[in-house]
């Protein structure tokens, strides 16, 4: 079963926050803090797969430059 409306009591002194009377539960009613925490945590997300993407470039690329170097030493090796 799922409550739309929630019981909830201010926080003394905290006009953000509010307690659920049936769990007890604290809840930050600033919807704004709220979205902008989102934004911050898919902006990190974001970050992390653009460095892993990076990563996996610079490993092929030096799988690529170790590959040229062996075949330019197999060239200069030969008669």
């Amino acid at each position: 079963m799922s409550e739309t409306i929630l019981d909830t009591i201010p926080v003394k002194d905290k006009s953000d926050l509010s307690r659920d009377v049936h769990s007890n539960a604290i809840i930050n009613t600033n919807r704004s803090a709220y979205e902008m925490a989102v934004k911050r945590s898919k902006d990190a997300k974001k970050q992390r797969d653009e460095i892993k993407e990076a990563t996996r470039e610079i490993n092929a690329l030096k799988t690529e430059m170790q590959e040229i170097k062996s075949l330019l030493l197999k060239l200069a090796n030969t008669p």
